[in-house]
Order: structure tokens, then sequence, then C-alpha cells
């Protein structure tokens, strides 16, 4: 069994760069699929959910290779399936864009249900309404595979008001549109920067795409798109989680190779909070050594707003700062299951639906904990900083899923943290 040991503690130091967006990756890898030609994708993170992609990508005849620890090149020329149901597509979330990339390039698609994180339900109504909007039928086999096919005519473009707000269906519908006849027109879209990623991206290859980042994007389709190279957005969650780590270990730390555009909603909680925070063209500090920290409230909303995968990490931040802080989770219903974890570690915090009351500036100790999601994971290795103590978290598959390189990086901002297998009584450190 992996995991990771943290002994906490010490403020951190240093600088830490920033690894491409998971959330961009997952969708832009699948999105060749649509291309007539090779890819290369720099800027990408090392992560498993891009690993796995890739094989899954691998499976269906395409030619992925790493040029680099950041850049992949994909050749989908070869591409002799529009069907993936092996359990490789079962184990992440993000596997549900080969859906729309499929219809889009092939007219039909047989994709397993996707798995990632499980905190809570995941419906994929509005990828399918959009779907069918665009003239495919969609069923559900055996409770765990989604078909989805159109006829001779193919894809048309069509209206389609999205009844709520999905970062996955904007995108997933995004990529069915790009090859559809006529135009798209999505309404209540949703507009993260990963999404005005993905359309930069298809764009770049030839496709016509418009007002992505806006809540409504319209798609004119096209026949062909031509092979790029593109480098993707950096990470603004990742670089959330190390100016949560900073602020909560009351350390400095000075976070490269971000958009700090992209963490704004972030930026201005940590200066409500007394946070020093200071941003340069593509780099920002955050000090936390000038003043007390106070408390205060956090919402999670779709973009603008602040980001719910970066609510567990601050939620681990607000256990430090003396007072009553108040989290409402606005996005998913079931994201608290990790505070039980924090309750293990002596937080004092209490769920009551979708608030979490927490009374920050008790004393932690250390405690074995796990990682009961990947952004959950994160928290953990925050709320093991601040402890003085060693904290051993399992489960750090979750973790792996979307941080690159965590414990080095950690490291190299002074964190005392190792990843070990253990075995029975006997624990070996995991070199890199």
């Amino acid at each position: 069994m992996e995991k990771f040991v943290v002994t906490g503690g010490k403020p951190l130091f240093g600088e830490v760069t920033i690894s491409g967006a998971k959330n961009a990756a997952v969708a832009i890898i699948p999105a060749v699929i649509l291309c007539d030609e090779p890819c290369q994708i720099e800027n990408i993170p090392n992560i498993s959910d891009v690993t796995l992609i890739s094989r899954i990508l691998q499976q269906m005849g395409a030619n992925v290779r790493r040029i680099n620890n950041s850049t992949l090149y994909i050749d989908p020329t070869h591409i002799s399936t529009s069907v993936a149901v092996t359990d490789l597509v079962r184990g992440m979330r993000a596997s549900y864009y080969l859906l729309g990339a499929l219809l889009g390039k092939y007219g039909n698609a047989k994709v397993a249900l996707p798995g990632g994180c499980n905190f809570g339900v995941r419906p994929i109504d509005q990828h399918l309404k959009g779907f069918e909007a665009l003239g495919a039928e969609t069923r559900l086999v055996d409770g765990a595979i989604i078909e989805a096919s159109c006829d001779e005519e193919g894809l048309v473009g069509t209206h389609i008001y999205l009844d709520v707000v999905s970062v996955g269906a904007t995108m997933n519908i995004m990529l069915a549109a790009s090859r559809a006849k006529g135009l798209t027109v999505i309404e209540n879209a949703a507009k993260e920067p990963h999404i005005v990623d993905l359309a930069n991206f298809l764009n770049s290859m030839g496709a016509d795409i418009r007002g992505a980042g806006t809540d409504v994007i319209k798609i004119r389709g096209v026949s062909y798109l031509h092979g790029i190279t593109y480098s993707i957005i950096p990470d603004q969650i990742e670089a959330g989680t190390y100016m949560c780590a900073a602020a909560a270990t009351r350390g400095r730390v000075t976070i490269k190779n971000i958009t700090p555009k992209h963490l704004e909603s972030i930026s201005a909680k940590f200066r409500e909070m007394g946070v020093k925070i200071t941003e340069y063209d593509e780099a920002l500090t955050v000090d936390a050594t000038v003043k007390p920290l106070k408390r205060c409230n956090i919402k999670t909303m779709p973009h603008p707003g602040f980001p719910t995968d970066c609510q567990p990490q601050f939620t681990a931040l607000l256990m430090s700062v003396p007072g009553t802080s108040i989290v409402n989770e606005n996005v998913w219903d079931n994201r608290y299951q990790y505070i039980s974890e924090l309750i293990r570690m002596g937080a004092h915090i209490s769920v009551e639906g979708r608030l979490a009351i927490i009374e920050g500036g008790a004393p932690l100790t250390a405690a074995p904990v796990k990682a009961t999601d990947l952004r959950a994971g994160a928290a953990m290795i925050i709320a093991a900083l601040e402890v003085n103590g060693t904290t051993e978290i399992s489960s750090i598959q979750f973790i792996e899923r979307g941080y690159e390189d965590v414990v080095e990086k950690f490291r190299g901002l002074g964190a005392d943290i190792k990843k070990v297998y253990f075995t029975g009584d006997n624990e070996e450190e995991l070199r890199a």
C-alpha cells in the first residue's frame, strides 16, 4: 500500500512551478480524435489521468508517444474503432469526452460510463440532451454503457439551452458540434478557463467556435481539421492548492507558470483574510508571514465564482484561522465526505446540508487519514503540513490523478513529505 507520510509544523518558503491544467488536458487529448492529421500537445501534466486517456486512445488505434515529460505526440489517423468500453475508460471521469469526439468524427460512439472521484452523482443528461438535439440517438446499455449514433445525414447544428451550467456538457457538445453541419448555439454555457482552452485548441486546428468564456457559444461545423502544435494553459486548481498550503503554514511562496486572471476569485479570498498577494505577468507571491489571518466565508459557484475544486483545500486552510468560517458548497451535493478525515485530526467542523461550519484555531494532532477524492487528498496534505507531528495519508492514487510530482514540489518548498510503500510492519520509501 502506497502512502504519503508528512511531518508538518513548519512554514513553506520558496518557488513552485505549476503544471498544465488537468481539466484542459483530459478534454484536449480526446479532442485530437476529431483531427485529420497528427498533433503535438505541450505543457501536458504528467499525471495518471493523462496516462489513462493516452492508453485508451492507444487501445483504439491511435499512435500516442510522449516526446518529453510535458509533450505528447498523437496521431489519430489510424483509429479503427468508435468503441471504448474497457476498464481504463471506467476508471476516469473525463472519459465521457470520448463520446463527443467519436460522435463528431464518426457519427457513432459506444463508451463506458465514467468513474473517477466519488463525491456525488455526476449526471450526463445534459450531454445526451445536446447530442440528441444535434440529431443523434442515445441509449443506456446495461446501465453501464452509453451508445450514441446518427443517421447518414450526420449531426446537424441546432440551438441548445443547458438546464444547468455544466462544464462537461458544454465541452462535450463543443466537440460533437465542431464537425456537425451548420451552426450550433449553446446557451447557459459554462465559462471555465479550460473551456476557452479547448475552444482555442479546436480553432487552431481549423474549427469555428466563438463566444467561449461567455454563456453563449456558437460553433459552425467544419469538414476538416488539420494538425497543430498546441500548449495548454496552466492549472489554476494546482496553483490554488499551493496558495492554500503556503497560507496554512504561514509561509511565503511564489507560484510560477500561471495566469493570474484565472485565480482572481481565489486571490480575492486570500486578500480578505489578510494574506498579501503580489501578482506578476505569469506568477504571483503568497505571503502569509505579514500579519495574523482573519476568518472568512466562501461559496462555491461556476466560473468566475470560487471554484468547487479548491473548496477542500481552502477548508483545510480555514481550520488554522481562529474564529468561525462558513463554507457553502453550491456545486456538488456530496463533496464533504473528506470532513470526517479532518475531524480525525482534531478539526472542529460540522456539516449542515450544503454548509460546513468551521471553528478554526483548534490544535490539530497527527492521525492516519485517507484521500476520499482528488481535491480532498490535497486538503489532507495541507492539514498534515499544519500539524506538529507525522501524518500518514492513504488512497493517494486519487491525489496522483491530478497533481504532478506533488512530493517533489512540496519538498522543494521545504516540506517534510515522502511517498512510502507499506508491506505489513515494514515500510520502504519510494524514490522517484
